[in-house]
């Protein structure tokens, strides 16, 4: 069976809980001291991850911006095993941040400006179009649903495909398996009458959607009372939730939307699978809705991109302002990473000969955490501020960025480089590119992977345990002297 394929605008939503003792001594409104805050990917991307959860191959088609939000996206959606397609995307990351103090929304204050262009999408993922067992379209509003490549490759598939639609967003593709807007988007899209009762406006909403759109069937979700199915025949069906379920509905269409599509994937029928959504939705909310339904990965992800530390050539900013600068001149962006701990001359020759293939070099460092996690509780030798120090201050490195993982493949999808480098000792049986672990990842927007010459019998282990050796006979010098013996 082929992969879940999210396609659709993906946001950064951010809680923060807080409790409220006092009013503003200048405004009567309540002062919220935080005591806590936790990220996660909205929108498309918390659909993605709901279903990543219920144990599917799960990939995202998104559009990332070229800021923090955008890495800290990546980093959260790889914690979640949702592998990302990313396009380019215009602009900023938009950012939703609830206010929250005692189980409710204070405030909710958006950020990231207007709707972005979204660039255009690689070969490999119109291919993973092709192969998906169930299309989820979660449209914000926002730009990806737009996309003309896009749209002709969702018209295209032979997949199922869900649509969950958005007023701001354009129109169903012709021949989607099953459209699930809520009953205020039904009011919005179809203009119903405000006299009208919900379930008339519900029925006559969703059988002109399904005209409209020559959809399969349209699902309107009423919160704690259900959803109406209107599908083939003239009467629609009413799915009612299982229980009365009240509290924060943040996520619960996208949960119900995830549910409808793996369902499908599986072979059920539309109702079936409405009913499946229906129970998981309600059951969402009376559990305590996003707050509690996160997978414990997305929870406890690392933040994997640092505080500059050496001016402004370290960190996602500084990453960010290069990228930007040399994608908006039409050059090519090349990155390279690793550890890099003792730096030594067959580090420089691989950052200079990868400089040389491009207009600049993003180095991808590992930090003391994953160091560690990959060479050992001894390893780094030098810590991670110094080690981004010393590369920074090399000609050939335009910035450095931190990443807490044990690969570089969240903080990739992000920057999306045009080349990726290593430095030819890298086992690859035979220097060929293609089988680095990262290429398969470079190819989902297009970007190609190759190793460059290494100078040989340069080598940070070897160097660190021939210092030890060293260290070593100078002490046993040493006590031979004061022992009067010669050494």
């Amino acid at each position: 069976m082929g992969p879940v394929v999210v396609v659709g605008d993906t946001l950064l939503d951010r809680d923060v809980e807080g409790v409220v003792n006092r009013l503003c001594p200048d405004s009567p409104v309540p002062v919220l001291d935080e005591t806590a805050h936790v990220d996660r990917p909205g929108g498309a991307g918390l659909a993605a991850v709901f279903a990543a959860a219920q144990g599917a191959e799960v990939v995202l088609v998104t559009a990332l911006a070229d800021d923090a939000g955008g890495a800290r996206l990546g980093v959260l959606l790889a914690a979640a095993g949702v592998q990302v397609y990313p396009l380019r995307l215009a602009g900023a990351t938009p950012e939703k941040i609830r206010l929250r103090a005692g189980g409710r929304v204070l405030l909710r204050h958006d950020r990231g400006g207007g709707a972005g262009e979204p660039g255009e999408p690689a070969e490999a993922v119109l291919r993973v179009l092709d192969r998906a067992s169930v299309v989820l379209v979660s449209d914000y509003g926002r730009g990806v649903a737009r996309q003309p490549a896009l749209r002709a490759a969702l018209a295209a598939t032979r997949a199922p495909v869900v649509w969950d639609p958005h007023p701001r967003g354009p129109a169903a593709v012709p021949g989607v398996h099953l459209a699930t807007p809520n009953e205020a988007e039904v009011r919005e899209l179809v203009e119903a009458p405000t006299a009208a009762t919900r379930l008339a406006t519900a029925t006559r909403g969703a059988q002109r959607l399904r005209q409209r759109w020559q959809a399969g069937a349209v699902a309107v979700t009423l919160g704690a009372d259900g959803a109406l199915l209107s599908h083939a025949g003239s009467t629609p069906l009413m799915v009612p939730a299982p229980v009365a379920a009240e509290g924060d509905t943040c996520g619960a269409g996208d949960r119900f939307a995830a549910t409808a599509s793996l369902a499908l994937a599986r072979g059920a029928l539309v109702s079936e699978a409405v009913q499946e959504a229906v129970a998981e939705a309600s059951a969402y909310v009376a559990d305590g809705g996003v707050a509690t339904a996160l997978p414990p990965s997305v929870r406890r992800a690392p933040q994997a991109v640092h505080a500059a530390v050496a001016g402004d050539r370290v960190g996602v900013a500084a990453a960010a302002a290069v990228v930007a600068r040399v994608r908006a001149a039409g050059g090519t962006v090349v990155a390279t990473g690793g550890c890099f701990d003792l730096l030594h001359a067959g580090h420089v020759a691989t950052l200079q000969a990868a400089r040389q293939l491009g207009d600049c070099l993003v180095v991808c460092l590992n930090s003391d955490a994953s160091v560690s996690d990959l060479k050992g509780p001894d390893r780094p030798v030098i810590r991670q501020d110094d080690r981004s120090r010393l590369l920074a201050a090399l000609s050939c490195v335009d910035a450095v960025m931190i990443f807490d993982e044990s690969t570089p493949a969240a903080v990739l999808s992000w920057l999306r480089p045009d080349i990726w480098v290593k430095g030819g000792d890298y086992a690859t049986g035979g220097g060929d590119g293609d089988a680095l672990p990262e290429a398969e990842v470079l190819r989902r927007w297009g970007g190609h992977t190759v190793v460059v010459p290494y100078l040989d019998g340069r080598s940070t282990t070897e160097m660190i345990a021939a210092a030890r050796a060293a260290g070593g006979r100078a002490g046993d010098t040493a006590g031979d002297k004061r022992s009067g013996v010669a050494a």
